[in-house]
């Protein structure tokens, strides 16, 4: 480029000679003393672009890296929002799913509460019926969850060794009945309990076992509260030998606890889930 620059500033001094032919020595060297000048300065300027070229390509480089971090950067973003709408969508979903389940619980709580004090309730009239058998002794109730027991003792319905009932026992029972009778959403199941006691030989024709004799006890009280008025839909019969104790059989206190009769209240629903599962 510089060789350029020469040979443009010799021509211009050749031409010069030719069209106003012959100039002095000092003329010349002036002449080509402005023509050096220019081309330095030229030189300059072209140097000082080119410097400036190189700083505006630096800066567009550090642009475009700057424009491609903030791209990366939205796009980081976006995927980030996207992923917090889905966690949004997500609790919503939980807390739309816990605001139901809080909702049942506290239906499920107060259905509690409502068939605790039913069966509170249930529990202190059947208590008031049977309070003057309650003060003789001659039976016992007891509550647990929503169910009620009457326990009666073996020897107030049957004489040993025996399933028909008393005369003693049907004045008994007439009134568990009558006080059983209006739960209509309760079904009633009686179990007949002995102590380990075998059969005397002289009784085993008719119940070999204990087990014989337990379940024909509980259906004869079973027999007595149908012919009472409570419908057979409601009743279960069952007998448990000696096999569910409520003391030790090694002395005779122990077994005459043993030797009863339970009457218990239960929810109808147990009885509709047998006859499903059969």
């Amino acid at each position: 480029m510089n060789g350029n620059y020469s040979n443009l500033g010799s021509a211009a001094v050749a031409a010069a000679v030719m069209l106003g032919g012959c100039v002095t020595q000092s003329t010349y060297d002036k002449l080509q003393e402005e023509k050096a000048r220019e081309i330095s300065s030229l030189q300059v300027q072209r140097m000082a672009l080119e410097r400036q070229l190189e700083d505006l390509q630096a800066q567009r480089a550090t642009l475009e890296g700057e424009r491609n971090s903030l791209q990366q950067q939205k796009a980081s973003l976006e995927q980030e929002k996207a992923m917090l709408q889905q966690d949004k969508a997500a609790l919503e979903g939980d807390q739309a799913r816990l605001r139901a389940q809080n909702q049942a619980l506290e239906s499920q709580r107060s259905m509690l509460l409502s068939a605790s004090q039913q069966s509170q309730a249930q529990y202190d009239a059947l208590v008031a019926d049977l309070n003057q058998e309650l003060q003789k002794g001659e039976l016992q109730v007891r509550r647990y969850k929503d169910m009620l027991t009457v326990d009666v003792a073996e020897q107030l319905f049957f004489d040993s060794g025996r399933a028909t009932l008393k005369e003693s026992g049907k004045q008994v029972l007439k009134k568990v009945a009558d006080a059983m009778k209006s739960y209509d959403d309760k079904a009633i199941r009686v179990v007949g309990h002995t102590d380990d006691v075998p059969i005397a030989k002289g009784l085993q024709k008719v119940f070999p076992s204990n087990w014989e004799l337990s379940a024909a006890r509980a259906t004869t009280v079973v027999r007595f509260l149908q012919d009472s008025g409570i419908a057979p839909e409601r009743l279960i019969a069952t007998g448990r030998a000696e096999y569910a104790p409520i003391a030790a059989n090694d002395s005779a206190e122990g077994r005459q606890k043993n030797r009863r009769i339970e009457i218990t209240l239960i929810d109808r629903n147990l009885l509709q889930e047998s006859r499903t599962e059969r």
